[in-house]
C-alpha cells in the first residue's frame, strides 16, 4: 500500500508552497510539465525543486497537516527547513488538535 506525504516545494521566486501526495517527485514533476495537473500557483513560479517531503500516517492526516502548513507563516517554513530535527516534533504536534500550533518552533 503507497503512504501519503507532506511536501514543500521551493518555486523560482523562492517561495513555498505545501501540498500532499502519494509520490512527491511525480508530484513536483506534475506542478513543472503538466499544466493540467499543476496548481496554478506553482505553474505560475516554475521551476518548483521539491526541498522536503515526510510520509505520514494516511490521507486524513496528511489533509489535516497540510491545511495547518499551508498557515504557517513562510519564516516558520524556513525555520522548519533548516532545523529537520524539528519536522518531527511538529508534525507529531499537529496531528493532535489539542495542542495543534507553531510553537514546536520557539522551544
Amino acid at each position: 500500500m503507497s503512504q501519503w506525504h507532506l511536501y514543500l516545494l521551493r518555486c523560482r521566486d523562492n517561495s513555498l508552497y505545501g501540498g500532499i501526495s502519494l509520490e512527491p517527485e511525480r508530484r513536483c514533476h506534475e506542478h513543472n510539465q503538466m499544466r493540467s495537473r499543476a496548481s496554478r500557483y506553482v505553474w505560475a513560479r516554475r521551476p518548483a525543486v521539491l526541498v522536503w517531503h515526510q510520509p505520514v500516517a494516511d490521507r486524513a492526516t496528511a489533509l489535516k497537516l497540510e491545511y495547518r502548513l499551508k498557515r504557517l507563516p513562510r519564516k516558520q517554513k524556513e525555520q522548519l527547513l533548516a532545523r529537520p530535527h524539528r519536522w518531527q516534533q511538529w508534525l507529531l504536534k499537529n496531528e493532535d488538535p489539542a495542542t495543534a500550533g507553531p510553537s514546536v518552533l520557539t522551544e
